[in-house]
């Protein structure tokens, strides 16, 4: 047992390190080991010690495989050292990820007192307690009704007890393969820092399939967008600054979002909303459906199995035109409003090469300028918790939406 749980020990090392994608089972394996281990490395520490005490306790070293397991599973947490260690290479990779596609002079754009607090904090976050996210200092309302659907038309609303004047907006779109997931389940560590800087926070559920198709899903974030531009002034935010982002299913519903603005077919019964955005933050969110950068060429690595059960009436050769509508890579556009899209280096599900491509194509045909960070050894879904990395990420993010939106305001004179 012992023997085993050593080479458990460093098969989450190595997935925590190493990306294994292929074949797509295995991929989805190393996501599920790795997840835990690549954002808390020394909270594995502490575990796996505690669980090979209790086998030592039962007299797991009674046999020569028992000492062999045992020695693999202190050797492991060298690795879990090792993976700490790469979790700082975040922070300085995030400033020059920015600083290429902003500009070095970027926050000069900000007032003084904004700049200067970007620049001179310390990294936010609680790395101690990464489940943790205190509500002190907030407002967070739940279950309000943007639409028909009674449990899948509903938002949160995250924001500061004290406010001054109209505040920006977050728009947040939860993951989960169009099929599962919910409002609270994704981008706490971001909606919580964000709310106590300044700003609204707004998360959403939508109608998830297999029940409920393409469009669907977008639709509904259309429709939440919708609500904003109507309700939000009554909880301080201002309906004319607005950003929106996700992760994974919901960075796809917040890319697609972004570039397919006041389209009357995603806006039924609400046309004439504006649904534009003032920037776009997509998380780790597939982009192309069809293969265009003939990436995912092989047909165990298709999007296309998961779509046909999902939110796909039928195979690509039945439904090309769908497919293509749902890839943000074949929605690009010269007024495309400015991108920060974030990818996972090690990410087994969205591949790195699908990002690079869609975050390539968009730059060379958007005016607006285009960001992309691939965040060292970061696996799936490295936003939903407190840890070193994630840190990083949330003060990469408020640099870019406090970017965003003080040059929005500017180019509209305020």
């Amino acid at each position: 047992m012992l023997l085993a749980f050593g080479w458990l020990c460093w098969w989450a090392v190595l997935a925590a390190l190493l990306r294994f994608h292929r074949p797509a089972a295995i991929g989805v394996w190393n996501l599920m080991i790795s997840w835990f281990t690549a954002d808390l490395p020394l909270f594995h520490i502490v575990w796996e010690a505690g669980v090979a005490g209790v086998l030592v306790w039962l007299g797991a070293l009674d046999h020569p495989a028992g000492i062999i397991g045992l020695a693999a599973v202190v050797s492991s947490w060298g690795g879990l050292l090792v993976v700490f260690y790469l979790q700082g290479r975040a922070r300085p990779t995030s400033n020059e990820a920015l600083e290429r596609g902003l500009g070095a002079d970027y926050l000069d754009v900000l007032p003084d007192e904004r700049r200067a607090s970007l620049r001179n904090r310390a990294p936010v976050g609680l790395v101690a307690l990464p489940f943790h996210f205190p509500r002190r200092g907030l407002e967070i309302e739940t279950g309000i009704a943007y639409g028909d659907h009674p449990t899948r038309n509903l938002l949160d609303v995250y924001r500061p007890t004290e406010t001054d004047g109209p505040l920006p907006v977050l728009l947040q779109i939860h993951g989960g393969a169009w099929v599962l997931g919910n409002k609270w389940q994704q981008a706490l560590p971001l909606m919580h820092h964000l709310a106590r800087r300044g700003w609204v926070c707004v998360a959403i559920n939508y109608r998830l399939g297999p029940k409920y198709k393409f469009p669907d899903q977008l639709i509904d974030v259309k429709k939440a967008l919708a609500w904003v531009r109507e309700n939000i002034a009554e909880y301080g935010g201002d309906p004319d600054l607005v950003v929106v982002t996700g992760g994974s299913a919901g960075g796809h519903l917040a890319a697609l979002t972004a570039l397919t603005p006041n389209r009357p077919e995603y806006q039924p019964g609400f046309e004439d909303v504006e649904t534009g955005v003032t920037a776009c933050m997509p998380f780790y969110g597939p982009t192309d459906f069809t293969d265009e950068g003939h990436i995912r060429v092989r047909i165990e690595d298709s999007y296309e199995t998961l779509l046909r059960f999902t939110v796909m009436p039928g195979p690509q050769s039945v439904v090309p035109d769908l497919y293509a509508a749902m890839s943000p890579v074949h929605q690009v556009r010269p007024d495309a409003p400015p991108f920060f899209i974030l990818q996972g280096a090690i990410d087994v599900l969205v591949w790195r090469e699908e990002n690079r491509y869609f975050s390539q194509r968009l730059a060379e045909v958007s005016d607006q300028p285009v960001v992309y960070w691939e965040v060292p050894y970061a696996q799936h879904m490295f936003d939903t918790l407190n840890s070193r990395r994630c840190c990083a990420v949330v003060d990469a993010c408020e640099r870019f939406v406090d970017w965003a939106v003080a040059r929005a305001r500017a180019a509209a004179g305020g």
